[in-house]
């Protein structure tokens, strides 16, 4: 048996008349009670790795493990997966009870079981004095907890988000964020949920999937895949970033054309072409020195804790993100030094020159 809870090997779909496939022998494992992001752009495949976990689309080609079974042929019905889409999918004409209880009612369970059920997933997601209330009457935030109460009420091995807070205004986005992560850590159940918010990827998730075209570019824990991205796309994706190529003149430093020198913290040859990366946040106020750069102020936006500036620097426009409350703020036309610490560099790539 596979030490992982869920495998997913080699996993294709390919539509036809397609000329590209949808996923691209894409393969993931995860330990139980993990939770996993899978994060990518609108089309990137995402959303068709997980109904083909879910069994709602057959795979072209690869395997699909729970548990140590193969279950790529089994229905759906048997898979024993809860899963909460991005509508909800709630039944309007019941109760909150009555939906949270239907999968246990197509599963055959007593009455005088689902009762005791039923009430302790509503008590879960808090909404245990809530039960007898129409769908209809509750909020979004509280939707979405009916519908993750449904999923767990049947005591799944492996739950299934489809954008599950994509319908919610912004302020209950952040608490539902907060929600599920606390219910899935509390439950113990292993999950896989799908986002393009990378927000979201960042803040609730063990590990990201960062998808493109099909494939997985990069997995790992939210802090390798900000600050080690592996390649200009997930750098990109995942955060903003200046990103800056230039010609490597000595060991960790290159010469960046309008900047000047900028030492980084990897290895690279001699004469070749190197990109690199600097997140906003790292850049500080500084006087001018080495890995310092000068330039003018052109733009500001304020963003109650962090100010964004917008800085021309020899032809170029670096951002940096500062604290408002990190002391004397620049003002626009103003000129200012701002300084990387070299192991704050992002190394990307490198190509002969």
């Amino acid at each position: 048996m596979s030490e992982h809870h869920v495998v997913v090997d080699n996993l294709v779909k390919t539509y036809p008349g397609a000329a590209t496939p949808s996923v691209d022998h894409v393969s993931f494992a995860l330990p139980k009670g993990e939770m996993l992001a899978l994060l990518g752009p609108s089309g990137c495949g995402k959303t068709t790795i997980l109904r083909m976990i879910a069994g709602l689309i057959e795979p072209t080609s690869g395997a699909i493990q729970l548990n140590g079974r193969e279950i790529s042929q089994t229905p759906v019905h048997k898979r024993n997966m809860g899963m909460v889409f991005q509508a909800y999918a709630l039944f309007p004409h019941m109760t909150v009870a009555g939906n949270v209880a239907f999968g246990l009612e197509m599963r055959g369970i007593p009455h005088s079981e689902r009762g005791p059920k039923v009430q302790r997933a509503l008590d879960m997601v808090k909404l245990g004095h809530l039960g007898d209330r129409r769908v209809t009457q509750l909020s979004g935030g509280q939707q979405q907890r009916c519908a993750i109460a449904r999923s767990l009420v049947i005591e799944p091995e492996l739950l299934l988000l489809d954008e599950p807070l994509s319908n919610l205004d912004a302020k209950l986005r952040d608490e539902m964020r907060d929600e599920i992560r606390e219910i899935q850590s509390r439950t113990g159940v292993t999950a896989i949920f799908v986002t393009h918010d990378q927000d979201e990827a960042l803040s609730m998730a063990d590990r990201l999937a960062v998808m493109s075209a099909g494939k997985i570019e990069q997995i790992g824990t939210p802090r390798e895949i900000f600050d080690a991205p592996a390649n200009e796309f997930v750098a990109g994706f995942i955060g903003a970033g200046n990103f800056l190529s230039g010609r490597v003149t000595a060991p960790g430093e290159a010469e960046i054309e309008g900047l000047g020198p900028l030492r980084f913290e990897a290895p690279a040859r001699i004469g070749s072409q190197v990109n690199l990366m600097v997140r906003p946040h790292r850049f500080k106020l500084a006087a001018p020195g080495p890995n310092a750069f000068t330039g003018q102020v052109d733009s500001l936006v304020y963003r109650g804790q962090i100010l964004t500036l917008g800085i021309s620097v020899g032809g170029k426009r670096l951002t940096a993100d500062l604290h408002t409350h990190a002391g004397h703020l620049p003002a626009k036309g103003e000129t200012v030094t701002l300084a990387v610490a070299p192991g704050d560099v992002t190394f990307l790539s490198e190509a002969a020159a």
